[in-house]
């Protein structure tokens, strides 16, 4: 009889989430009220935009505007689902938007801080084990992805740094 070697069991499958690399509740629960004071500000931002001229950039407005809203529900939804408190705050882009009077020129500021919510997405997604959140989280960096494009065509290609 001929004695094999044999490895160590493996206790992958028992490490935590952080240890694998992947981000912690909290770490997760402070990135979604982020992103839900963010997209406050987005749809506000969108429903005071939407009463402006021309017909093409109200609609697109006023398609952001029920974007934005959607997301905040989703980015409430799953704050509470993981037993967190959704933020009340709206973010600081808000004012800064709203201090823009020209149109276009503000359309451009939404475009960028739709440009910024994808980045923090994609930093995000890969450190979320959670399929659900993942899920979620990547139809909303897809709908800004083409929320950005639909900007860009109406602006003519210019007005944001993704």
């Amino acid at each position: 009889m001929t004695k094999q070697p044999s490895s160590p069991v493996c206790y992958a499958a028992e490490a935590s989430d952080t240890y694998m690399g992947y981000a912690d509740r909290d770490e997760i629960l402070e990135a979604l009220n982020e992103l839900l004071e963010a997209e406050r500000a987005g749809a506000r931002v969108a429903l005071k935009s939407s009463k402006a001229a021309p017909a093409d950039y109200s609609r697109l407005m006023q398609d952001v505007q029920k974007d934005e809203a959607h997301w905040c529900a989703m980015l409430t939804r799953q704050i509470r689902r993981l037993d967190g408190v959704p933020s009340r705050k709206t973010g600081a882009f808000l004012g800064k938007a709203m201090a823009i009077p020209e149109p276009f020129e503000r359309l451009a500021f939404l475009n960028r801080g739709q440009a910024w919510v994808i980045r923090k997405l994609e930093t995000l997604m890969p450190r979320v084990r959670d399929d659900a959140l993942h899920a979620d989280l990547k139809a909303m960096a897809d709908k800004h992805r083409e929320n950005v494009e639909l900007a860009d065509a109406l602006l003519g290609g210019r007005g944001h740094d993704a």
